[in-house]
């Protein structure tokens, strides 16, 4: 993976860190809201909200669309295509990994019977 890439990983990494970002993004996996519609019942201001919705942005994991002065995100499949390689790369790794360990503990079943 180049250094590019973990960048983008990293940069996910990191806004998905926080609770709340994580339950801002939950929110907009159901569709399209306004930092409004985000904010209602999440206990936390429509600022604060605005805040995580930039750094989930700035990650890639989200983006916006301006209608007059209100703004609405969107979950941005393609800022989580990074995050889905670097996790594919580790299942391919743990799954070599494992082919391994059984070929090598058939071995030795073999060996001793």
């Amino acid at each position: 993976m180049t250094r590019s890439a973990l960048a983008k990983v990293d940069k996910t990494f990191d806004a998905f860190g926080d609770p709340t970002r994580r339950q801002v993004f939950e929110r907009l996996r159901g569709g399209t809201r306004s930092v409004r519609e985000i904010a209602d019942g999440m206990g936390v201001s429509r600022p604060a909200v605005s805040q995580h919705l930039k750094v989930l942005r700035e990650a890639g994991l989200v983006s916006v669309r301006a209608e007059g002065t209100r703004r609405f995100y969107v979950v941005d499949t393609q800022g989580l295509e990074a995050l889905r390689r670097w996790l594919d790369g580790l299942w391919d790794e743990t799954l070599a990994a494992f082919k391994v360990a059984v070929e090598e503990e058939a071995a030795k079943e073999g060996r001793q019977s």
